[in-house]
């Protein structure tokens, strides 16, 4: 007796691959990256500023690299990825060389090291390594489903990852940065895309038990004990993360990010309630006994209460009266003063 397998490839049954699509959408977020350079300038001073057409050509270069090679090495990828990073990562850079036209940042950088240095310049250089190492994956990584073979190497990676920076010291009140040798970085930001990794790998093996084998209670199918047991490990790991480096953002995108692709896998709405329930009560339990979570917490509900006194109260009562002054960019010059 034998077996036949028949395997259908997407290029076999003609699926279109959309890379034009994802060009145009390329050409789109490229020209709202730059539209927002030249606005930010006017804004200032009245005038286009200096670099916009480095900076312009700087986006075509990445952009079209990235895109070219997706073409070639990833026909059939999903075409909203690259442009929506391309746009993301354009307008973050748009948001930093605002701050480095600031007199205030440039004073304050004087008084302390002697020298102003753009921040700009840089974060467009870590964007090209960005770029290339993506470039990198594309060409070496020929298929995906290779890396469910790491599955749970690559939770031991991520857990690494996150739990180097509790042996640093902090800065801006959280423990998220590991300094060696002058350098800075953040392991978390790669902790996320390993554990992504993880994530889909786990699903992969258990999407049918936990879409199909559960328990109704209170209208919502909540999983089987022994499948209930990652996720409950997820879940603590973002409240130690929370504790420990009391870093609320990536606390709630580690379990955020599980509850939607268990969503995606599952398609069941109830994993959407159940997780926010699970992070609401983390968060409410953490940020009461956590001062800087809960001054985060303050600052979000009445960000003028302690606007002269905290720092995170500044930064969203800054950016409350820019957008009531009738512009999205806060004015040049220092601090306002809210009336």
């Amino acid at each position: 007796m034998s077996v036949v397998t028949n395997t259908t490839t997407i290029g076999a049954i003609d699926a279109p691959s959309r890379r034009n699509t994802e060009l145009m959408m390329m050409v789109f977020a490229i020209g709202i990256s730059v539209f927002a350079y030249a606005n930010v300038g006017l804004a200032i001073d009245g005038s286009l500023p200096s670099g916009m057409f480095g900076y312009g050509l700087g986006l075509v270069l990445l952009g079209g690299v990235a895109h070219l090679v997706v073409r070639k090495f990833a026909p059939y990828a999903d075409p909203l990825l690259l442009p929506l990073a391309t746009l993301l990562n354009g307008l973050g850079l748009v948001l930093i060389w605002r701050l480095d036209q600031s007199p205030k940042l440039i004073r304050d950088a004087k008084n302390l090291y002697g020298v102003f240095t753009p921040s700009a310049p840089r974060q467009l250089m870590y964007s090209a390594i960005g770029v290339a190492l993506f470039v990198g994956v594309l060409m070496l990584l020929k298929d995906h489903r290779i890396l469910q073979r790491y599955t749970y190497i690559s939770m031991v990676a991520a857990l690494i990852l996150l739990i180097l920076p509790m042996f640093f010291p902090g800065k801006f009140g959280a423990k998220i940065w590991i300094t060696i040798a002058g350098f800075s970085i953040q392991p978390g930001e790669f902790a996320k895309i390993i554990i992504a990794i993880f994530f889909a790998g786990y699903l992969m093996v258990k999407r049918d038990a936990l879409a199909l084998a559960s328990r109704r209670f209170m209208g919502l199918y909540l999983p089987r004990g022994r499948d209930l047991g990652p996720i409950l490990v997820i879940w603590v790991l973002s409240i130690l993360i929370l504790v420990f480096e009391t870093d609320l953002g990536t606390s709630l995108l580690f379990f955020g990010l599980f509850v939607i692709m268990l969503y995606v896998a599952t398609e069941r709405t109830s994993w959407i309630v159940f997780g926010l329930l699970m992070s609401a009560a983390g968060a409410v339990g953490v940020s009461t006994f956590e001062s800087h979570v809960q001054q985060r917490v303050d600052a979000w509900m009445d960000p003028f209460a302690c606007y002269q006194t905290d720092g995170a109260c500044e930064q969203i009562g800054n950016a409350i009266m820019s957008f009531g002054s009738g512009a999205p960019w806060a004015p040049a010059g220092g601090r306002a003063t809210p009336t």
